[in-house]
């Protein structure tokens, strides 16, 4: 288990050991607004093991503050839910490409958590001169655009990652998980986080239904085909916005995540 804090990974371990009746469930701290610990995090996790069956990337920060950066000066929304888990998984993909190679069925899994929100990205999905801190970036864009094109990003990279490694083995779909009651809204707006509470329990979506989502494109046998697949509430293939099968995007942001990760 991957996570920022070392004392909530540890009381989720100790909960998923007295439920599952398993020992072997460990930590690794993985901080995503740190690319320095994102590629430390890899390392320690390649050296522990040696196979990777099913990578979730399902962390993110919603609305944050815009004075909020990245150690390494990037918009805390895009550094976070973008460039962090891209980064750490291209980290990973020796690990996953060998795996697949001695797995029954030759396929490991990718499933990256977008959003409903990449719907309401800007055209084109990115403004590329806002992600990094500066004027652009304080003049073009709000906390609710942040998290779209965040969001968009995570389809357009999981399509890359299927174009790209699916015939060596990688399925890789992404997902809108739903209204699920987590502290991701900490940072939203009193009166959104009210409606959003009422919208939840008119959709019952709440709770232990939460990861339903996520579980079926990691672990149903009827999605070990779905490469490039986009997944909604609760267990359905969904339709993203046209443009996240954009090709030159796709490119675009892998070459970005080269770039922005080369010196690290």
């Amino acid at each position: 288990m991957a996570s920022r804090s070392p004392e909530r990974a540890e009381t989720a371990i100790a909960d998923l050991k007295m439920i599952t009746k398993k020992d072997d469930i460990h930590f690794i701290k993985l901080d995503l607004a740190d690319l320095e610990n994102v590629k430390a995090s890899a390392a320690e996790f390649q050296s522990k093991e040696k196979e990777l069956h099913m990578l979730f990337n399902n962390a993110g920060v919603m609305s944050t503050p815009m004075h909020m950066l990245t150690k390494q000066g990037f918009d805390m929304q895009f550094g976070t839910n973008v460039i962090g888990p891209l980064y750490f998984t291209k980290l990973l993909i020796p690990t996953l490409l060998e795996t697949a190679k001695t797995t029954p069925g030759g396929k490991v899994r990718v499933i990256t958590t977008s959003s409903n929100g990449h719907y309401g990205a800007f055209k084109g999905g990115i403004l590329w001169e806002t992600l990094k801190d500066g004027p652009e970036r304080n003049k073009k864009l709000s906390r609710t655009t942040a998290y779209f094109q965040s969001k968009w990003g995570d389809v357009v990279f999981a399509n890359e990652l299927a174009r790209r490694y699916g015939d060596q083995g990688i399925v890789s779909t992404s997902l809108n998980p739903g209204l699920v009651d987590t502290e991701l809204g900490r940072y939203i707006p009193a009166w959104f986080a009210s409606m959003m509470g009422f919208v939840k329990l008119i959709l019952n979506r709440a709770d232990p239904d939460g990861a339903m989502t996520q579980l079926y494109a990691g672990t149903a046998p009827e999605t070990a085909s779905a490469n490039g697949k986009y997944f909604i509430p609760l267990a359905r293939e969904g339709i993203p916005r046209e443009d996240t099968h954009d090709e030159g995007m796709g490119k675009k942001l892998w070459d970005y995540i080269d770039e922005v990760t080369a010196d690290i």
